[in-house]
């Protein structure tokens, strides 16, 4: 520790890496592997937790990464600069479909495009960076919603759903099973929810760890797309996104 490390801070630190390693810890063995007194642990941990960094459940009490944990970790992924890494993989799409690409992020209870290549078709799907939509609307959104953690997607699913098209899914139940569906494939579809006449098809970006970091879509003006060829789509769609995650440090296993 140098002289302008504060103890405090250094401790508070070291005690959040902890919970981000071994979730599910208690206070003693907390305290016990931070070589910190049970009571300095506690309030440590009680400042944590004031400011969403951790949580705290059961009783006994254990501890795991907080919802500000989740942004904080979608923020420092976006400042690997996400969008310059994604450009050659959505370019190489692209050039294989002609369709638009794009890479969403969540950010709270919307997604964002935060990068985009677009197709060369006089009749095509039109979009901008720093377009913003509830994340229950769209292929990406879904997705995005679909990793979300369990009790932080029961608040966003709780919540009133505005439908942007006649297909906008805005029905929880219905949503919690396609959810599931999604989760299980690893891929989303949506048929005219965010845009009416466009499909839109998105698999998961993976950060440095199993934690989805971004969606990566196509979209497809409807006439133009071929349920036959979904398969193909999907296959070259994971190939970039494995790019992308592989750029970001995830490990596949």
């Amino acid at each position: 520790m140098n002289e302008y490390t504060v103890a405090s801070v250094d401790s508070a630190l070291k005690l959040l890496a902890i919970v981000a390693d071994h979730p599910g810890l208690g206070v003693s063995e907390l305290a016990e592997r931070a070589g910190l007194n049970t009571s300095r642990a506690f309030r440590l941990l009680s400042t944590l937790a004031e400011h969403r960094l951790i949580e705290r459940s059961s009783d006994p009490a254990q501890y795991k990464l907080g919802t500000q944990a989740l942004v904080l970790g979608i923020a420092a992924g976006r400042q690997i600069d996400l969008a310059a890494v994604s450009q050659a993989p959505l370019m190489r799409l692209v050039e294989i479909f002609n369709e638009a690409c794009q890479i969403r992020v969540r950010d709270g209870d919307e997604t964002v495009c935060i990068a985009r290549v677009e197709s060369s078709h006089a009749v095509r799907v039109h979009g901008t960076i720093g377009n913003r939509r509830p994340i229950h609307v769209g292929a990406s959104g879904k997705l995005l919603l679909a990793y979300t953690p369990e009790t932080e997607r029961e608040v966003l699913l709780n919540r009133q759903l505005r439908a942007y098209t006649g297909e906008t899914r805005v029905d929880a139940d219905s949503l919690r099973s396609e959810l599931e569906q999604i989760r299980a494939q690893a891929y989303s579809i949506s048929h005219g929810e965010a845009t009416s006449g466009v499909v839109a098809i998105s698999v998961p970006v993976f950060a440095s760890n199993q934690h989805v970091l971004a969606a990566l879509g196509i979209s497809i003006v409807e006439s133009r797309f071929k349920p036959k060829g979904l398969a193909d789509l999907i296959e070259h769609m994971t190939t970039a996104s494995r790019e992308i995650s592989a750029l970001l440090g995830h490990k596949s296993n």
